[in-house]
């Protein structure tokens, strides 16, 4: 009798690499808006994974990305960030806070027209970094779960955001599947003394740039224009934006330079050239920057004066707060950043007691480049393992330390 042939082996199917694939095939692109409950509101732009004939192993699942100090949502679309997350399927929503973006000032006061509801209280420049996390970030996180149906979400920030993320884990994990940190420090300034040393002269520099203005003021008065009573200066906000479209502006004309090379190679405090396309750092300075309020400064080296993380309106402290993630959580940073170094991100990573936790440098990275260079795709497969940890271990209860059983 005849041995039975073999069959021959399945033809091995070969599924197109993110690189072959177009970016505007994997989305819809939508817009909501939340409103915060001191009167902002605020614009979420949405990526909706469109389904592929590829696998798409997180189809689906909700993502919050937060931007960090002085940005927009550019930060997370000016390279392909987004491109490799809705490869794997993710349903991405981005947060810009009051004042940047498409939740700007002129927005607030379109809105106000339209619907008669009065102005935000503090519309003129006047919020810090507790307004973002009392009350833009309770409002994003609760449209995300409103829009998607979801219980949890996953949570992904970028410097400034992933440290309000700290903050809103330890207050209300049972919003977060996940929270993944890029570039952002637990404790502001550890081990770098020139951020120090800035924060000590902060107070005298503004007293400074005060009394600059109080004396155009009175020169101003002085001036036909100014007995009708034109608008007082005043040092509300950085005009970062507009510093940053210079800068952008400047790369061009260094483009052209035969010593745009060593600039670039020599530029690198926070951002390495290397890493980036320029045509990405030079469209992200230029669409990416936004004004930053005086007290949001102000806050920020108040921090750093202390040495913590502290809600000051609420008493409530980040670092205090850590010991309480439970959640999945992965801390990324570049292994050359100023701003969120290991020592800076350490005490977070110590801290937390999260069943899956990662702790990972990108080597030869510094801030900005996190977002949008050439090791993208190392930190989106990061990001990927996560979000399946999370998935197959939702129904799971957290074992306990020994000393605790």
């Amino acid at each position: 009798m005849n041995a039975p042939t073999p069959s021959a082996p399945a033809p091995r199917v070969r599924h197109p690499t993110v690189d072959e694939v177009e970016f505007r095939a994997l989305y819809k692109k939508t817009r909501y808006v939340v409103e915060t409950a001191d009167g902002w509101s605020l614009v979420i732009t949405r990526y909706r994974p469109e389904p592929q004939s590829f696998p798409q192993p997180l189809l689906g699942e909700p993502m919050l990305l937060v931007h960090g100090f002085c940005q927009n949502r550019h930060a997370w679309t000016s390279g392909e960030f987004v491109k490799n997350l809705l490869y794997f399927g993710l349903d991405i929503h981005i947060l810009e806070l009051r004042g940047h973006g498409k939740s700007s000032v002129e927005f607030q006061q379109e809105r106000a027209r339209q619907t008669g509801r009065k102005l935000p209280a503090d519309l003129e420049w006047d919020w810090d970094i507790d307004s973002y996390f009392l009350y833009d970030l309770p409002a994003a996180v609760a449209g995300v779960r409103r829009i998607t149906r979801r219980e949890r979400i996953f949570y992904c920030g970028h410097s400034m955001g992933g440290m309000l993320g700290y903050g809103y884990a330890g207050i209300h994990p049972q919003h977060f599947e996940g929270i993944i940190t890029i570039g952002a420090a637990a404790e502001l300034a550890k081990d770098n003394l020139p951020l120090k040393a800035l924060a000590l002269a902060g107070p005298v520099v503004s007293a400074g740039i005060d009394a600059a203005l109080g004396s155009l003021n009175v020169l101003k008065a002085m001036t036909p224009f100014g007995k009708k009573g034109g608008e007082k200066l005043a040092y509300r906000y950085l005009p970062l934006d507009e510093w940053l479209k210079a800068a952008s502006d400047a790369l061009g004309f260094a483009e052209q330079s035969p010593m745009a090379g060593l600039v670039a190679s020599r530029f690198n405090w926070l951002t390495r050239w290397d890493r980036m396309s320029m045509a990405d750092v030079r469209w992200l300075l230029k669409e990416g920057g936004e004004k930053e309020p005086r007290k949001v400064v102000d806050q920020f080296f108040r921090w750093i004066r202390a040495q913590e993380t502290v809600c000051y309106r609420t008493g409530y402290d980040f670092q205090r707060g850590f010991a309480k993630i439970k959640i999945p959580m992965a801390i990324i940073f570049g292994d050359m950043d100023p701003l969120a170094s290991l020592a800076a991100t350490r005490k977070v990573y110590r801290a937390a007691k999260s069943e899956y936790l990662l702790w990972r440098p990108v080597k030869g990275n510094s801030h900005i480049e996190l977002t949008m260079g050439h090791d993208i795709r190392q930190i989106c497969y990061d990001i990927k393992n996560l979000v399946e940890y999370a998935r197959t271990h939702r129904d799971r209860v957290p074992s306990l330390p020994r000393s605790a059983e």
